[in-house]
């Protein structure tokens, strides 16, 4: 996700942290290659012109021109009016207490189904009462589609077939949801693969019959200045409350995201980060700036650690580990922590300086390898798991075959794992060992340890 626009930041940046001082013309050659970045990620040409005269202004004052820090000073510059620029604060979705109506619109292909499930499952997770409801009678398999969604998440579904008209089908869900305890009805309406009056006019009548609480605009990110102009189109026919975007896990150039909310003057709610049905999360712009710009959005990592580890889990791991009693069963447990997660690229991108960096292409090589290595651990008997010491060469023959890999690659993986083992227990224990630090002291590490550490990098085969 805005791999070209992390590395044109990164150059930037670079090259303005190498000044002891700025000037003028050094400030004005950054904002063209800022400009350029822009316009080559398709970001739409007035949002691109009113931000680089803000940074202008802003970085030309007094405050940085004679600041010790000039540089830094910039880059805050950039980061503020780059999370203006995408909204500010994150929006919430306002619901009211009792019945809430939410209508999804947008083009053919951009999402909305799997996008009404995934915002669904999030209201469900909040307490809402969820019915989702298909009035899309158009798309072949529409209907079908929703409901094996609906299923997936767990969440109703209501329909009336392909032959029913779609304001009926939107008032006769309404009633069903009242007479069933549910106070949120979610409408997937038709799509087009491409904006025309027929479909305007059925959204409109639809808004005007079934009074919906929020039009959300479902955009798929990877199309553009075409997301842009969807955008206008929709608000001006419709009057959105705000937006989603999906595929923004996807090789996209990210110009939509940065323009659609200086476009319409609309929030960005939320943003699909995968295939995933809980890989749906707020959009926070501030984070989204970060992200953008290279810096990472550890909030967000953490937040993703929180949802998917149990407090109690990370305590038990931190006795095993204290206790050298961390086996290969609990090795296979992290690495599917950290697939539902999201997967190594995923998190990575999350660091600071990590987003745009080349070795992160090399990681999917890496994710398709801990499914090796997760092979290789299924393949040991539940006594070789717990006890590797157990495994001989008989047993790593063994091993290899039943996972398809070779006696190098098991060989590998078992000292891998003392390595991380060893690793764990240093960090669990906050010094040499696991041994608790005594208070007001920092931890050392001696020369071996260092060693080990700076060979962590090939903890998976193939990053």
């Amino acid at each position: 996700m805005f791999d070209s626009l992390q590395t044109r930041f990164q150059d930037i940046f670079r090259k303005l942290s190498g000044r002891p001082r700025l000037d003028e013309a050094t400030i004005k050659e950054a904002l063209r290659e800022v400009r350029r970045a822009f316009l080559e990620a398709d970001v739409n040409v007035k949002a691109t012109k009113e931000f680089c005269q803000k940074i202008e202004e802003r970085a030309l004052g007094a405050e940085v021109l004679k600041s010790l820090t000039p540089a830094q000073q910039v880059i805050s510059i950039v980061k503020e009016e780059m999370t203006e620029l995408l909204g500010g604060q994150a929006a919430t979705l306002d619901l009211p207490a009792g019945e809430a109506r939410i209508m999804l619109v947008g083009l053919q292909g951009s999402g909305k189904t799997t996008t009404a499930a995934k915002l669904a499952k999030k209201l469900a997770s909040q307490g809402r009462k969820p019915l989702l409801c298909a009035a899309d009678v158009y798309r072949p398999a529409a209907i079908q589609q929703l409901e094996v969604v609906g299923e997936r998440v767990g969440v109703p579904v209501f329909q009336m077939g392909t032959e029913a008209d779609p304001v009926d089908i939107a008032r006769e869900g309404a009633r069903k949801a009242r007479k069933e305890g549910l106070d949120t009805v979610i409408l997937d309406t038709a799509g087009r693969l491409h904006i025309d009056e027929d479909m305007m006019a059925e959204v409109q009548r639809i808004k005007r019959e079934w009074k919906p609480t929020h039009i959300m605009l479902v955009v798929d990110s990877m199309v553009g200045q075409d997301a842009v102009n969807q955008a206008e189109h929709f608000h001006q026919g419709l009057g959105i409350s705000g937006a989603v975007l999906t595929k923004l896990d996807s090789d996209t150039r990210g110009g939509a995201a940065i323009s659609i909310r200086y476009v319409t003057g609309r929030p960005i709610y939320f943003a699909g980060m995968g295939e995933k049905f809980d890989e749906f999360d707020v959009f926070y712009p501030d984070r989204m700036a970060s992200r953008i710009l290279g810096m990472g959005d550890v909030l967000t990592l953490i937040e993703k650690a929180q949802a998917t580890i149990k407090e109690e889990e990370a305590e038990a791991l931190q006795q095993k580990l204290l206790n050298q009693t961390f086996t290969f069963d609990d090795f296979l447990s992290q690495i599917r922590q950290v697939n539902k997660m999201g997967g190594i690229t995923s998190l990575m991108s999350m660091l600071p300086g990590m987003g745009a960096l080349d070795q992160l292409k090399k990681v999917n090589m890496g994710e398709d390898n801990m499914k090796f290595i997760e092979a290789m651990i299924l393949s040991m008997t539940p006594d070789e798991r717990a006890m590797p010491q157990l495994i001989n060469s008989s047993r790593k023959r063994r091993i290899a075959r039943g996972s398809g890999k070779t006696m190098q690659d098991v060989n590998r993986l078992l000292k891998q794992f003392t390595q991380a083992k060893e690793m764990m227990s240093l960090m669990a224990g906050g010094g040499m060992g696991g041994k608790k630090m005594k208070k007001g002291k920092k931890p050392k590490l001696s020369k071996k340890m260092m060693k080990r550490m700076m060979g962590m990098k090939n903890m998976f085969p193939g990053m």
